[in-house]
């Protein structure tokens, strides 16, 4: 498998994907908003883009759809419970589904409703395996859930199957937010000496040659894989007075959430 990130310099600083398989140039395009620049990379590698995925309704992930099929009679997939806000999807996809690039890659198909309630992620059982998330995982954060989503099933997708991802798993989302996320991280946990680290790694970084996260990685940087640490709770608790002496997992990620949404 060959995965293509591709940075597109534009305001919502939105990552695409193009993924191909070496033997047959068969490419696979994920929320190709930037269809152009997606469809030079492709012809510059030799690819062939024979399919289109959505990983969610939102238009800074499907506003290429329309030039993206145009150009080269690809076939759209994304959640079979999008279909009334993606128009010409050929193939909705539930959990467990089989994507298959070319003869060599295939990638299964995660149902991970929470930034809205028709979000899939690509996991490839490749190794290592890598994760392309669209809005559900950023690096060293979490989607938000005001386009048609909620936080606590954003939670079960996080607790049911994100953190049980082997740690070795590439983490591919959707933006590049990682410096503020890390800073929303340091926020929380300012002892947290590896997101500290990290962060200073990142300050500089070219976004178009970013660091790639992984599952281990996030959970010792990304606050919302963080609920276990005291110093997350007791500042939680001086935020949100009301939080029980012992509070649930998932009450912590609410009121993670809850900060984020005005931090």
């Amino acid at each position: 498998m060959i995965l293509e990130q591709i940075y597109t310099d534009n305001a919502y600083r939105n990552f695409n994907y193009l993924i191909a398989c070496p033997q047959t140039g068969e490419a696979l395009a994920i929320d190709p908003l930037e269809s152009q620049l997606c469809l030079a990379v492709a012809k510059d590698k030799g690819w062939d883009i024979t399919q289109i995925l959505n990983t969610h309704e939102h238009r800074d992930h499907t506003g290429g759809n329309d030039a993206m099929i145009a150009a080269t009679g690809a076939r759209l997939l994304a959640h079979r419970g999008a279909k009334e806000r993606i128009a010409n999807i050929e193939v909705g996809l539930k959990a467990g589904d089989e994507v298959k690039v070319g003869r060599t890659v295939s990638l299964e198909a995660l149902d991970t409703p929470g930034h809205t309630m028709s979000h899939v992620c690509l996991l490839s059982h490749t190794d290592p395996p890598a994760l392309i998330c669209g809005d559900t995982l950023f690096n060293a954060g979490a989607g938000n859930c005001h386009g048609g989503g909620h936080p606590e099933v954003l939670f079960e997708t996080f607790a049911a199957q994100l953190s049980l991802l082997p740690d070795a798993t590439l983490v591919y989302p959707g933006h590049d937010y990682v410096v503020n996320n890390l800073k929303f991280t340091l926020d929380r946990e300012p002892d947290n000496q590896k997101a500290r680290d990290v962060a200073a790694e990142v300050e500089q970084q070219d976004p178009h040659e970013p660091l790639v996260t992984t599952i281990g990685l996030e959970k010792e940087i990304n606050a919302f894989f963080r609920l276990h640490s005291p110093t997350v709770v007791a500042k939680l608790r001086e935020a949100f007075p009301y939080l029980a002496d012992e509070p649930s997992a998932k009450d912590l990620f609410l009121a993670l959430r809850e900060l984020r949404n005005s931090w």
